[in-house]
C-alpha cells in the first residue's frame, strides 16, 4: 500500500521536520528547499501554524511532497489531510490515529522504540515505521539489531541526527529515510534566510549519498595489451588481484582486457544507495544506463553505468 509515495521519500532520502510559526513564510521556505534539492517537508503541528502551512505549500509549490508531523491525536490527523498533507507521521504509536488513517487510505507512519511497537504497527500491516527519538533509542546500532528479527520493516530515523551522523545511518539498509531539523532551523524560518537554507539543504543531500571515489577502470584493445599494462604498474609496488574477468591494483585502478563502457575506460564510485543517488544525478542531468544494472536477491541495485561519458571515462556506481 503506497508503495509509490514511501520510494519517492526513499529516493528523496531526507525528511526535513519543519516547525514553522508564521505560515506567511511557509512558500518561501519551501521554494528554498526545493532550489535546496530536498522537495520534501514534514510540517510539525507543534504550532497553530502548521495547518494554513500545509495549505499554502501545497498550492504554491506543487513539486514539494508535504506531510505532517508531530500528529498526537485525529483531529490533528483531520486537519492535516484537509489541508493537503500526502502522509502523516507521529512521534508515538497511537492507535486511534493509526486506525483512521488505514481506514482512509491516508499514508501513517507511527513512532516507534520498542520491538513492542514495531509489533503493533505490523500486526496492522505497515512496512514503514519511524524510529523516535533515535540517538537516545540506540542509534544506529539499534537499527542493526532490529534487521534481524525484522527483515522487511523499514525505517525512518528521526531525534538527534545532524550532518555529523547522517551518513551512518543512511547507510543502513533499513533505512528508507531519514529525519531531521538542522537545514530547517526557527531562527533561519524566522529571519526569511532562504540562501542558507538552501545552501544546507544542498549539503545534507550531498553528504546522504555517501559518494566516494573507488577506482579506475582503464580499458585495453587486448590481453596482450592488458598485461604490458598490468607488469608497469606492478613496477610502481602496486600488487595486483586477479580476477574473473579483470585485474586490480592495490583496489583502485582496474585493468580490463577489453574495450569496455567508456572510450578510455571508467571511474568507479560507491554510493549507499543507488536508487536514491541515481534520483540525485538525475536532477544534474545523468541517466542510467539500463542494461548495466545488476541487482542483489531483494532487487536493490548493486551495480550500474552511467549513460553519459566525461573525458573519454564511463562512470559506475557501485554500492558501498
Amino acid at each position: 500500500m503506497h508503495e509509490a509515495l514511501f520510494e519517492q521519500i526513499h529516493k528523496i532520502g531526507l525528511v526535513p521536520v519543519v516547525k514553522i510559526d508564521d505560515a506567511g513564510k511557509a512558500v518561501g521556505l519551501a521554494k528554498a528547499m526545493v532550489k535546496g534539492g530536498l522537495p520534501c517537508a514534514e510540517v510539525t503541528f507543534r504550532t497553530a501554524a502548521a495547518e494554513e502551512a500545509i495549505k499554502q505549500i501545497t498550492a504554491a509549490v506543487p513539486e514539494m511532497l508535504v506531510g505532517a508531523g508531530t500528529v498526537t491525536n485525529l483531529d490533528f490527523a483531520k486537519k492535516a489531510v484537509a489541508a493537503g498533507a500526502k502522509f502523516i507521521v507521529s512521534p508515538g504509536f497511537n492507535p486511534t490515529v493509526v486506525d483512521w488513517c488505514l481506514e482512509n487510505n491516508v499514508p501513517i507512519v507511527p513512532g516507534v522504540c520498542t520491538p513492542s511497537d514495531i509489533e503493533a504497527g505490523l500486526s496492522r500491516g505497515l512496512s514503514t515505521l519511524k524510529f523516535f527519538p533515535a540517538e537516545v533509542s540506540g542509534g544506529v546500532e539499534m537499527l542493526k539489531n532490529l534487521a534481524g528479527p525484522f527483515p522487511n520493516l523499514m525505517f525512518m530515523p528521526t531525534g538527534g541526527i545532524s550532518p555529523a551522523n547522517l551518513a551512518s545511518y543512511a547507510k543502513q539498509s533499513n533505512v528508507l529515510a531519514v529525519g531531521g531539523s538542522w537545514m530547517v532551523k526557527p531562527e533561519l524560518i524566522e529571519a526569511e534566510n532562504w540562501d542558507a537554507i538552501s545552501a544546507l539543504c544542498s549539503e545534507a543531500v550531498v553528504t546522504l549519498q555517501g559518494l566516494e571515489f573507488a577506482h579506475l577502470g582503464i580499458n585495453n584493445e587486448n590481453a596482450a595489451e592488458a598485461e604490458k599494462t598490468i607488469a608497469a604498474l606492478e613496477a610502481f609496488g602496486m600488487v595486483k588481484k586477479v580476477g574473473n574477468s579483470s585485474t586490480f591494483l592495490n583496489t583502485t585502478i582496474e585493468v580490463l582486457p577489453k574495450m569496455y563502457y567508456g572510450r578510455l575506460g571508467h571511474l568507479g564510485f560507491k554510493c549507499f544507495d543507488i536508487e536514491r543517488t541515481l534520483a540525485y544525478l538525475g536532477r544534474h542531468g545523468f541517466t542510467v544506463n539500463e542494461e548495466t544494472i545488476t541487482r542483489d536477491a531483494k532487487g536493490k541495485i548493486k551495480v550500474c553505468y552511467i549513460q553519459q561519458e566525461f573525458s573519454g571515462f564511463a562512470v559506475h556506481l557501485i554500492k558501498a
